[in-house]
């Protein structure tokens, strides 16, 4: 295919890139102490009175007032004087609280600038190439899934036509469904791969749930051709005969219908989305000879767009081989020998006929592909919602592999990261997560672990009335007041977990949570738990107001870690054409940024 004759968006410059993540870092280095807080420990180490000055009810309102200085010609007037009235030089607490949420704003990504929007380098891309279109895919995944890869997709396909490469690998594939989706909308050649073996269950399971419910289209579309035929017939009683016969002879081509029949019957198997760890498998072409053995016959013959919609879904898909069973037993040498020979006959008795390869691996910055991919050729890499350290790892393997010629990435789970001055270990042959970039690593930036769990908050679900959940971060914060005054507890192994949803009241919550930590609740009466109860149950607007700074910060801390991602990618000398491009409706999709990059020509 030829390429565009469109030149792509402009791009910022690494200076330019640099200078914006200059800006960030400073004024995160002055309020980031406040999302390195724990809120568990809010009370049992006074954190409200440690680093906020205002009253609570004063913190809220002034968080509730609309921000409108926070864009164009006045951010650029923001310096470290400017910060220096946000918090106070001697205490470091927080003093200023307007001043806070407009440097916070500033300091996001709808006001940085940095973003290209997802239009312009679309516009690009596709030249004088209009789009396809084809099946829906919340036919058959939930609204956030279907958002995303109807997005990334179109984006991930103009990329590769305008890199002339037909080749896909998905890293961190989960259960493939935006793998899936590319090849069966695109016919692009995908490998997904991925780590666990759950997702490799999942797709079974939805597998067998998928065959239980094609009885009800095949039988739902007999019923439908046949009272159509009966509607023609009525319609047109001079003609009946002709198009009884007609239709009888014609096979179902285009009864979209069933889809919309059934689109809660599918949507049932869709489980609900979760952060996407790095996981799948191997190869079995069971389904598709399914389908294509009932598809021989006419009768039976359903649209080709319903068909599609089963052949997306990678179900049954796995193959065990059964050297599996004693791996243990085996030498190195010879697991690894199993592997290639196992990886290499599914790859080879299904490329025939599929287009879509779930592989399962472990992916590291340090990992070959070609030991993965025997027929690995040029190609691109994505990633949507990759977790911790892969996208990390994504954007190294990417630069230093000739064959990659372009990476689309969105990343998540940032509280996954590894982080090189979190320990202050020295350890200069570990690749780390954060920072990537030069000027974070001369300067010994550290986030910290509460601060990037802080960054995976969502302030756009808060700000359109999705608010946190006070009174379980609450309840945590008071138990932890009395395990460590009662039982003399201040760091467990245990976790309470989600006990919150399965308590009845303070008093259950308290108990089953002693359980849970395995501390004795026998010598703790209900009186001495609402005690503690009543003695916080005033200050409860604290922790709202002090959680609601933490979710003013996570856009900038979530900034703080793509330009570090960009400035990476900016100090490679292969690198044509790098961005951030803002991909999903945030409120849809918190993580909606991607890291996008393109390599120079010389390179193809």
């Amino acid at each position: 295919m030829s390429r565009p004759a469109l030149a792509l968006p402009p791009q910022l410059s690494p200076a330019a890139a640099e200078g914006t993540l200059r800006r960030v870092s400073r004024f995160l280095a002055r309020a980031l102490p406040l999302c390195r807080a724990h809120t568990v420990e809010f009370y049992t180490r006074g954190l409200w009175d440690r680093f906020v000055a205002p009253r609570p009810a004063a913190v809220l309102e002034a968080l509730r007032r609309p921000l409108t200085e926070a864009s164009g010609a006045a951010a650029e007037g923001w310096d470290d004087d400017t910060f220096s009235k946000v918090f106070c030089e001697n205490s470091e607490k927080l003093i200023n609280v307007h001043s806070f949420a407009l440097a916070a704003k500033y300091c996001s990504l709808s006001s940085l600038g940095v973003c290209t929007p997802l239009e312009d380098i679309l516009e690009a891309l596709r030249g004088d190439n209009q789009g396809t279109t084809g099946i829906k895919t919340d036919e058959f995944m939930n609204n956030k899934k279907s958002h995303e890869v109807q997005v990334m997709s179109e984006l991930v396909v103009n990329i590769a036509n305008y890199c002339d490469i037909k080749q896909v690998i998905d890293i961190g594939s989960g259960k493939g469904y935006l793998s899936s989706f590319l090849s069966m909308q695109y016919k692009l050649k995908v490998y997904g791969i991925d780590s666990s073996n759950i997702n490799t269950n999942g797709a079974h399971e939805r597998n067998r749930k998928l065959k239980k419910h094609w009885r009800a289209y095949q039988s739902r579309g007999k019923a439908n051709l046949k009272s159509q035929r009966l509607e023609k017939a009525n319609d047109r009683p001079e003609e009946s005969e002709i198009k009884c016969k007609a239709i009888n002879e014609k096979p179902l081509n285009n009864d979209s219908s069933l889809q919309s029949q059934d689109q809660m019957a599918i949507q049932d198997l869709v489980p609900s989305c979760g952060f996407k760890g790095i996981a799948t498998c191997e190869m079995s072409k069971q389904t598709e000879a399914d389908l294509v053995a009932w598809t021989q016959s006419d009768e039976n013959k359903l649209s080709e767009e319903t068909l599609a919609i089963l052949n997306v879904l990678p179900a049954d898909v796995v193959e065990v081989s059964s050297s599996q069973c004693n791996c243990g037993e085996l030498c190195e040498e010879e697991k690894a020998r199993r592997k290639m020979v196992s990886l290499k006959a599914n790859v080879s008795k299904s490329s025939e006929s599929n287009l879509y390869f779930p592989l399962t691996s472990c992916i590291t910055a340090k990992t070959e592909l070609s030991d993965i991919i025997t027929d690995l050729e040029d190609c691109m890499m994505v990633g949507l919602h990759t977790c911790g350290d892969l996208a990390a790892n994504t954007l190294r393997i990417f630069t230093a592999k000739p064959e990659i010629k372009a990476v689309c990435s969105v990343g998540c789970c940032y509280h996954l990261l590894s982080e090189q001055f979190e320990n202050q270990e020295e350890c200069p042959s570990e690749v780390w997560g954060f920072p990537m970039c030069q000027y974070l690593k001369d300067k010994g930036w550290c986030c910290g672990r509460n601060a990037r769990m802080s960054a995976c908050l969502a302030l756009e679900r808060v700000a359109v009335g999705q608010m946190l959940p006070t009174e379980s971060l609450f309840y945590r914060a008071v138990f932890q007041v009395i395990i460590e005054e009662i039982y003399g507890v201040t760091k467990s192994d245990r976790h309470v977990g989600k006990t919150f949803s399965k308590s009845s009241s303070f008093i259950d919550y308290v108990r089953k949570s002693l359980k849970k930590l395995e501390l004795d609740d026998s010598k703790l009466p209900d009186s001495c738990i609402m005690d503690y109860y009543e003695k916080y149950k005033h200050r409860m607007n604290e922790l709202e107001a002090f959680n609601m700074l933490k979710v003013v910060l996570a856009p900038c801390i979530e900034i703080l870690i793509l330009l570090d991602r960009l400035c990476y990618l900016k100090e490679q000398e292969n690198i044509a054409w790098s961005g951030l491009v803002k991909l999903f409706d945030p409120v849809k999709s918190p993580r909606c940024c991607a890291v996008i990059a393109l390599k120079k020509q010389s390179c193809f």
